[in-house]
């Protein structure tokens, strides 16, 4: 394949991605999950995370199969400067692990508890209160202080586009769960990129976390 072509099959491959990801973790596919194979329901989230990662593997592959001459480069002191950011996000990641339930992130509490547990409590941690989805915020900071060829430019753009559009779809079930509050939170915080009037004070978060 011409270069041209590789680029546009790899895009594809993003957008295959994305589509397989957001069906499975739509509510649809783990209540039809539940319904057809109720004993294996514990589970879903396990297989969920296995086939994410699985699916990852085509995509990833073909990005490092075609690098090539760097379209963006970081220099000088702003080479420093997206060094010193990837470390932060590296750093932040870590210490937000703290504020979750790794065992049922992963999909082991589920398995142990018969799919009880399934991400259904509000729970927000320090980085909630200056975007709604700490976790993308900070992948999208690591992949864009990075140099890029054509294809690492193709990547990043579409895993922006997906992280966008992913994150909207995400908070229509998060409305469904949590109603009313989790639609003040969305008023008050903003969604991927902070913004220094929509952030929310530790006592505002606990408030809206109150009853959880």
């Amino acid at each position: 394949m011409g270069g041209i072509s590789s680029l546009i099959v790899l895009a594809l491959l993003w957008v295959v991605y994305g589509l397989i990801h957001s069906l499975l973790a739509s509510e649809q596919s783990k209540v039809g999950f539940a319904t057809k194979w109720p004993e294996a329901a514990r589970y879903y989230r396990l297989l969920f995370n296995a086939s994410a990662l699985f699916l990852l593997l085509p995509p990833l592959y073909l990005t490092y199969s075609l690098a090539g001459e760097s379209v963006i480069v970081w220099h000088g002191a702003w080479r420093w400067v997206s060094h010193l950011m990837a470390i932060m996000v590296v750093v932040g990641f870590l210490w937000s692990l703290r504020y979750y339930d790794s065992a049922e992130f992963l999909g082991l509490k589920q398995m142990r508890e018969n799919g009880e547990g399934d991400g259904d409590a509000f729970v927000l941690s320090p980085l909630h209160h200056y975007v709604r989805h700490p976790w993308y915020a900070l992948a999208l900071v690591l992949i864009w202080t990075r140099d890029m060829d054509a294809a690492t430019l193709v990547s990043a753009v579409a895993i922006t586009l997906y992280f966008i559009i992913g994150s909207r779809f995400e908070e229509r079930s998060l409305v469904r769960v949590h109603g009313e509050r989790y639609r003040e939170y969305m008023r008050l915080v903003a969604g991927l990129i902070p913004l220094p009037w929509k952030v929310i004070s530790p006592e505002k978060a606990a408030e809206l976390t109150r009853y959880e």
